[in-house]
């Protein structure tokens, strides 16, 4: 039921929170009108009554004293932190008619939107309303080129559906995990707790990760690989399974294509070079690869570790092989690689990637920013939810190439979320206008026009649809309004459908609310978006080993070892190994002035992407940003646990700072950084958006990879040393 208890001043009601992408059920107690508590729904399949400080803390954030809940638009120059407060009718009318006086000026590529953030998610589908109503394809994730795409794509071109990040994988009845650069304990808990799990089933467990993880403490292997060299292991891995016969015989035959060649690739990664490239023990290697062919069916995580360099879409596919090649794909234990959504049900990225429904025609797709450069990222083909390329997006703004960017609409904090901070924040500038929604006056909102002032999850309705539940039972459940929404806040999507008016524009779809939408996704489901609420959520049907009647959703019905899909767009249809440009192997010249290698954007469990600085029980659990780094290697640099310390890259001539945390956890030759790190609680407009924001020096300019265009954040020379004086 919607809601469990209920008086007249007292209530218990289920929704889903939206903190991050976990979409975990909650039980909000209401007293008098308020939120005065959230607990973990035990009844709800995601996380059975778990729940992270995100959403435990959330009383903080919805009545936070500095949340934006008016409208307000800018007095003085942009950055001055001079603003008015205005209704909210004019503050739509005010940037409706701005919007439309640039389509009318430069055409519709002009106007933009960017986001990044869980809480804006919901309003994907009424963005993209927005974008199709005006003819406009300049659509931009802040990330997407490294985080989530490459790894559509890699497993798009592979066995055609998504299966090696969080969708799919049967953690809980594995006999192998393997997790690829990530860390669930921070990034998503409850697949962590579903892997503790499986692991008490009696799963092996193997960690690939340079840093020692909550995760790598209860490993059977943990392999501390050299940064930026994920790719080399996986061909290694994939060497000796071939050569040693490890592989599922009947499945390659049946249901591969392209294993000679494969076979022949993967001989030029002998365990020997793999042990050279990666710095691992060679017994290490093959052990690995055994489990992962003995020890099945096994799941391979990939996650933002083996995202965030320039070759992130060949080491996702070589990950992917490894699945097809032990056979853990479609079964229990290991990977479906086709979503089990309720039938009749219409995803938001499935509306949001359909042609019929809120795309642009192929040839103003193939005119998006990156479209000519990345055609699988951002063009009228692409395997991911299509994209302009965020870095050319930049430069599309400062350059007017290949066309002009004049307005955007930030969904997110982007002076903290891209590489190449000080370039952005002149791209910002220098646009004719920027409207901003978020909940509180962050670095970004800070050179916006006007703020339009959103509610969050416990404020509105939607639909979380989640397609990574245990055991494969993928599901969607109802989040729904929990109290009314405070001062003149208001739901995304329903902005943006005004705003669509306002400018004197056809609404695309057969919606003109958000219920009308989430109805429309229900359509053939059989119950209405109100029956949803009541019921709480409703699950799929578990369906294995599907492929044998529907075969894979390539272009030859079969896993591509050998990608004909990389092949014709001219790339490698066969994965391998590259080493990142700033290296002490590529750039060995600059090993004496940076000796170090930098990782950066490792996630804690208390923030997601810049959001919850400002919240209480969040800065308690990570109060500063702290640089990690080998007891050794700080105690030779002069840098004390807690000391300031600089840090520096060949990248830009900027230099960040930030408190060092000694930790045995890190190698004695990498440090890491966080990102997204600005503090709400300094008095100037930036909010000290460059002094510890490590995307200050990472650079947008390149090199990028070939596929996605994805830049390199982890595996970066780097020099630290210790700030003498603090201001």
């Amino acid at each position: 039921m919607s809601t469990r208890r209920q008086t007249d001043s007292r209530k218990t009601v289920r929704t889903v929170c939206q903190g991050c992408h976990c979409d975990c059920g909650v039980l909000a107690h209401v007293e008098d009108g308020r939120v005065v508590k959230v607990e973990g729904d035990p009844n709800h399949p995601m996380n059975e009554g778990m729940l992270c400080p995100k959403g435990l803390s959330v009383t903080q954030f919805i009545y936070h004293p500095d949340r934006i809940i008016y409208p307000l638009r800018r007095t003085g120059e942009r950055g001055e932190g001079r603003w008015e407060r205005i209704s909210m009718d004019e503050a739509l009318d005010y940037t409706a008619g701005r919007f439309r006086d640039i389509l009318d000026r430069y055409g519709p590529g002009a106007l933009s939107w960017s986001w990044g953030d869980a809480a804006h998610q919901s309003c994907l589908w009424s963005k993209q309303c927005w974008l199709k109503a005006m003819g406009s394809p300049t659509h931009w994730h802040s990330d997407a080129h490294y985080c989530y795409h490459p790894l559509l794509i890699a497993n798009q071109v592979t066995f055609g559906s998504y299966s090696t990040s969080e969708e799919g994988l049967d953690y809980r009845n594995a006999q192998s995990i393997f997790l690829w650069g990530g860390n669930p304990v921070m990034s998503h808990p409850t697949r962590a707790r579903d892997i503790m799990i499986g692991r008490k089933n009696g799963a092996k467990l193997v960690v690939i990760d340079p840093k020692f993880t909550q995760l790598a403490s209860k490993a059977d292997l943990y392999l501390p690989i050299r940064p930026g060299t994920d790719d080399a292991l996986a061909m290694g891995m994939i060497h000796v399974i071939i050569e040693e016969e490890l592989y599922d015989k009947a499945f390659v035959e049946a249901w591969c294509v392209g294993f000679d060649e494969l076979r022949k690739r993967a001989r030029e990664y002998p365990v020997e070079r793999v042990a050279a490239i990666t710095g691992l023990d060679r017994g290490d290697i093959v052990r690995a690869a055994r489990m992962s062919g003995n020890i099945t069916p096994c799941v391979h995580h990939g996650r933002m570790g083996v995202q965030q360099n320039r070759n992130c879409v060949q080491t996702n596919r070589a990950i992917s092989i490894l699945l097809a090649l032990c056979g853990s794909l479609d079964v229990k234990g290991g990977h479906v690689s086709k979503l089990n959504s309720p039938r009749g049900f219409k995803g938001v990225f499935a509306i949001v990637d359909s042609r019929d429904e809120l795309r642009l025609p192929p040839e103003i797709e193939d005119t998006r920013i990156g479209a000519q450069e990345y055609p699988l990222f951002s063009g009228a083909e692409s395997l991911a939810v299509s994209c302009a390329h965020p870095p050319g997006v930049v430069h599309a703004i400062l350059t007017g190439e290949p066309y002009p960017v004049k307005a955007n609409w930030f969904l997110n904090d982007m002076v903290m979320c891209l590489e190449g901070q000080r370039e952005n924040v002149e791209a910002i500038m220098q646009l004719e206008f920027t409207v901003g929604s978020d909940f509180f006056m962050t670095p970004t909102m800070e050179l916006c026009d006007v703020i339009l002032p959103p509610t969050m999850w416990l404020e509105k309705d939607g639909i979380a649809e989640v397609f990574y539940q245990t055991g494969h039972k993928d599901f969607i459940a109802a989040r729904q309004k929990v109290v009314e929404p405070p001062g003149e806040t208001m739901d995304d999507a329903l902005m943006d459908l005004e705003i669509i008016q306002r400018m004197g524009l056809e609404i695309p779809g057969p919606w003109r609310t958000p219920q009308d939408f989430y109805d429309y996704q229900l359509e053939g489901t059989g119950i209405t978006f109100e029956e949803l609420k009541e019921m709480g959520y409703l699950e799929g049907k578990i369906e294995y080993r599907r492929y044998e009647k529907d075969g894979f959703s390539t272009p030859s019905g079969k896993v591509e070892l050998y990608s004909s899909i990389l092949d014709k767009h001219g790339y490698d249809p066969l994965p391998y190994y590259v080493e990142n440009a700033h290296t002490p192997i590529a750039t060995p010249e600059l090993t004496d002035t940076y000796p170090l290698n930098l990782i950066t954007g490792n996630r804690h469990v208390a923030f997601f992407h810049s959001n919850n600085r400002q919240i209480p029980w969040c800065r308690e659990l990570e109060p500063m940003p702290y640089l990690d780094i080998h007891p050794e290697t700080a105690e030779a640099l002069g840098v004390g646990d807690g000391d300031w310390a600089w840090i520096e890259t060949p990248e830009t001539a900027d230099r960040v700072k930030m408190p060092a945390r000694l930790t045995r956890a890190m190698p004695k030759d990498v440090v890491h950084a966080p990102s997204h790190w600005w503090f709400p609680e300094v008095d100037s407009p930036d909010r000290g958006a460059f002094q510890s924001s490590i995307n200050l020096v990472l650079t947008n300019d390149g090199p990028y990879g070939p596929i996605s265009g994805a830049s390199t954040l982890r595996g970066v020379l780097c020099r630290v040393y210790r700030v003498e004086e603090m201001g």
